[in-house]
C-alpha cells in the first residue's frame, strides 16, 4: 500500500508551516504575525499556508494543543507507575522538563498565552486542569508523609512548574543533555520538598 500524497509544496506541509507560524509569534507575538509573514517566511504563497490551515487561531490552537498535550502525556505516564507519590510527583517534573526541551517553541508560546482570545482561553483551562493533577500528587505526597504538612499543595504545584517553565527564559535545548537538566531541576526541587 502507497503511503498517503502530501498535500501543498514539498517541503511545506502543516508541520513545517505550523513551526514556521510558532517561530514567529514567539519572535514578533501573536497579533504582530500576519499569515503573509508566515507564507513569506516559508517561501510561498499566502494561499498555499491556507492550503494546510484554516487560518491564524488555528495556527494557534494547534500550537498551544502541541504543548498541554505532552503535558498530560506525561501525567498520563506517571498516573501507572508504581511507588509513593512523591517519586510520582518528582517523575511528573522530570518528564515535563523532557517535554519542554522536545517542544521548547510551543511551551514557550503557551506560557506567553493570556486568555485574550477563546483558543487562548481554553489553553488556559488546560492548564488548570494540568495544575489540579500536580496538586492532587503534592496532597498525596503529604498524605504519605513526604512532604512538609505546612506548604500549601497548589503553591508548592505552582512553584514547581514555575522553576520548570523558567527555562523558557535561558535553557536552549540540544546545547546539553535534557535528562541532565530534568535531574538538576528535580533534585533541586526536590531536596528542598523532602521531610
Amino acid at each position: 500500500m502507497t503511503a498517503p500524497r502530501r498535500r501543498g509544496r514539498p517541503g511545506h506541509d502543516q508541520d513545517a508551516v505550523l513551526n514556521a507560524a510558532v517561530r514567529l509569534f514567539n519572535e514578533h507575538g501573536y497579533d504582530a504575525t500576519s499569515m503573509f509573514d508566515i507564507a513569506e517566511s516559508l517561501g510561498i504563497t499566502k494561499s498555499s499556508v491556507y492550503h494546510h490551515i484554516n487560518g491564524k487561531e488555528h495556527l494557534l490552537q494547534m500550537a498551544v494543543d502541541r504543548a498541554v498535550d505532552g503535558l498530560f502525556e506525561a501525567a498520563e505516564d506517571v498516573k501507572s507507575l508504581d511507588g509513593p507519590a512523591i517519586k510520582r510527583l518528582e517523575q511528573l517534573i522530570r518528564r515535563s522538563v523532557l517535554v519542554l526541551d522536545e517542544r521548547f517553541e510551543f511551551v514557550t508560546l503557551l506560557l506567553r498565552v493570556r486568555g485574550n482570545t477563546a483558543v487562548e482561553q481554553h489553553a488556559l483551562a488546560r492548564r488548570r486542569i494540568f495544575d489540579g493533577i500536580v496538586t492532587d500528587l503534592v496532597k498525596q505526597a503529604q498524605a504519605e508523609g513526604s512532604v512538609r504538612p505546612d506548604v500549601d499543595p497548589a503553591t508548592a504545584a505552582r512553584l514547581l512548574f514555575g522553576m520548570v517553565n523558567s527555562l523558557t527564559e535561558w535553557y536552549r535545548p540540544h546545547r546539553g543533555s535534557a535528562q541532565a537538566m530534568a535531574d538538576a531541576v528535580a533534585t533541586i526541587a526536590f531536596e528542598g520538598l523532602r521531610v
